[in-house]
């Protein structure tokens, strides 16, 4: 359920990027919708989604170059424990072994699908099995 007020830092954070907003509010309500004990820490660069630890963040760190941006994107990021192989993940890193981040530019509310989704869902079990 989306909540009715968006938080103050959330506001803040995407204040010189307001076209990207409903993708993020889009984003944090089918997280928190289908994802249990969420919390959200927003950073001057990133939104984290955390359980045990965080799963999945948000942030303008741009994955593509400037002429393969929509005009309206902001980029999503989640950790698992292997490379997950799919055309629309952007990058793909190994920050040390066993830990895969993942970048998607997402640049419509359509993109924020069940595939998206169950990434995210992923790597929040993956987080939450971690010590």
């Amino acid at each position: 359920m989306m909540r009715k007020r968006m938080r103050d830092d959330i506001l803040l954070f995407f204040s010189q990027r307001m076209e990207a907003l409903p993708l993020y509010g889009k984003l944090e309500g089918q997280i928190l919708a289908e994802i249990p004990d969420v919390k959200i820490k927003v950073a001057k660069t990133q939104i984290s989604f955390s359980n045990k630890r965080g799963f999945a963040f948000v942030s303008f760190n741009p994955c593509r170059r400037a002429k393969e941006r929509p005009a309206a994107w902001m980029t999503v990021s989640f950790g698992l424990g292997y490379r997950k192989e799919a055309e629309r993940i952007d990058v793909a890193t190994e920050p040390y072994p066993g830990r895969w981040t993942h970048h998607v530019m997402v640049g419509s509310t359509a993109e924020i699908d069940d595939e998206l989704l169950g990434w995210i869902k992923e790597a929040a079990d993956f987080s939450a099995s971690k010590r």
